[in-house]
């Protein structure tokens, strides 16, 4: 017997021209770690609405850990934040989220990544998101796609505009405190998503597919 027997949502595997995405396993966790200490975004300035980078090395690589364990023990049917490890060959360099609420009713999915700098401006963030929408619409039957990004963050909202998201609202966040950054909320219907050229391979689903979803979409 095998890890993938116990949790057979590891053998899930989404596969782009330059990219695996994968099932965070702990075995990722000390690649994502050093990408993450590498560097993800500017300094003074943080992509993300609980401004995990700020923490010391000491703090940032334990609550890396207790955040992919929380997320992985909360997969249930319709109900998850399923954390992808973006892998380039062999090596993780990110991580892409799939998350969904009432999924079963609702059929939306919302999404968040990050990426280390060094593999920044190679068109990797539109890849990997490219490859989690085509996952999200073909094979588990969303039908909306939701994202978020801050106004300033062009890289970012670039991407959604790329792959055919409407602009969808703005809401006023805190990442940190006394720093107020206005969010700009996006949204993708499955009929107007840009698809890529290329092809996504996966494989797994049918295992991943019962601890993701209570029933086979429509």
């Amino acid at each position: 017997m095998d890890l993938v027997d116990v949790w057979p949502v590891f053998r899930l595997r989404l596969r782009s021209p330059r990219l695996e995405l994968r099932p965070v396993r702990d075995d990722d966790l000390p690649g994502l770690a050093e990408a993450a200490l590498d560097g993800v975004h500017p300094p003074g300035r943080t992509p993300f609405g609980v401004p995990w980078t700020d923490a010391p090395r000491e703090e940032l690589l334990p609550n890396l850990a207790r955040f992919v364990w929380r997320e992985r023990a909360a997969v249930a049917p319709n109900e998850w934040n399923l954390l992808l490890a973006v892998v380039e060959d062999g090596r993780p360099i990110g991580v892409q989220d799939l998350r969904a609420t009432n999924f079963a009713e609702l059929r939306t999915v919302s999404s968040g990544s990050w990426l280390t700098r060094a593999r920044q401006g190679l068109g990797f963030g539109a890849e990997m998101r490219a490859a989690l929408l085509l996952f999200a619409f073909d094979h588990l039957g969303a039908t909306v796609a939701e994202s978020e990004a801050y106004d300033w963050n062009a890289a970012s909202r670039a991407v959604s505009t790329k792959l055919g998201y409407r602009e969808n609202g703005v809401a006023r966040r805190s990442p940190r405190p006394g720093v107020v950054e206005d969010e700009v909320r996006f949204r993708l219907e499955a009929a107007e998503f840009r698809r890529p050229e290329w092809a996504l391979e996966v494989s797994g689903i049918d295992e991943a597919r019962p601890f993701l979803l209570s029933s086979v979409p429509a």
